[in-house]
């Protein structure tokens, strides 16, 4: 079986992570990992992600049931975890975090697409928008299940984002790109908008992360 010790702390470590990003309120988000016997771990329900301890964390199987016995109950999003894993075959984690810019563009219902800069060209492209579904519900899975095909980062209408990787580092590192990216086209709309790429050094920077920045996971602009 596999040791799932260190897995425990990674997770909870990204939790501080998030938490001091002011990336959630309270126990808002949530983490999870996909294990080699198929079996997922997720964070806790009603826990802030700044506080959480590695026995904290739970093991559920693929139809969200705990597998552990432990004291805690796995978080009510898993669903959406879930259906990440279905739809995804190399994901292996998802984050689902409350990171403010990123989120108020998910409030005020805008995807993100505006091509500025070559990190986040080459590293997310764009960022779509998840139609609004309940929270912790099946349609929430429904809402976002569309875009997984092309994308690793999802905005969740007037909720939040939610990004998957090959492992935890990989999703972490594009929920901080995602808000990063959010919070420049948010600054720069107050200086009369961003300049973006044109068409063609779009193209050229896509090529490049082709052929020299090939990474695990799924990139809206190549096939």
């Amino acid at each position: 079986m596999q040791d799932t010790k260190d897995l425990r702390e990674f997770i909870c470590d990204i939790g501080r992570r998030a938490w001091q990003k002011g990336m959630g309120a309270a126990n808002d988000g949530n983490i999870s990992i996909l294990l080699d016997d198929d079996t997922v771990l997720c964070t806790p329900t009603g826990v802030s992600k700044g506080f959480m301890t590695p026995d904290m964390i739970c093991r559920i199987d693929r139809a969200g049931h705990s597998v552990d016995g432990g004291a805690w109950k796995p978080s009510t999003e898993t669903k959406m975890h879930l259906c990440v894993y279905d739809n995804r075959p190399d994901a292996r984690a998802v984050v689902h975090a409350h990171p403010l810019y990123a989120t108020v563009h998910a409030i005020c219902g805008k995807p993100i697409t505006q091509q500025i800069m070559p990190e986040s060209t080459m590293f997310l492209g764009e960022v779509p928008l998840s139609p609004y579904a309940l929270p912790s519900s099946e349609d929430l899975s429904k809402a976002i299940a569309p875009y997984l095909e092309r994308h690793d980062a999802i905005l969740l209408e007037n909720h939040g984002a939610l990004t998957c990787g090959h492992d935890l580092q990989s999703a972490w590192f594009k929920m901080e790109a995602l808000d990063y990216y959010a919070k420049v086209v948010y600054l720069a709309a107050g200086y009369g908008g961003a300049h973006e790429f044109d068409q063609s050094e779009v193209e050229r920077l896509v090529e490049l992360k082709r052929t020299r920045f090939p990474s695990p996971g799924r990139h809206p602009f190549i096939p």
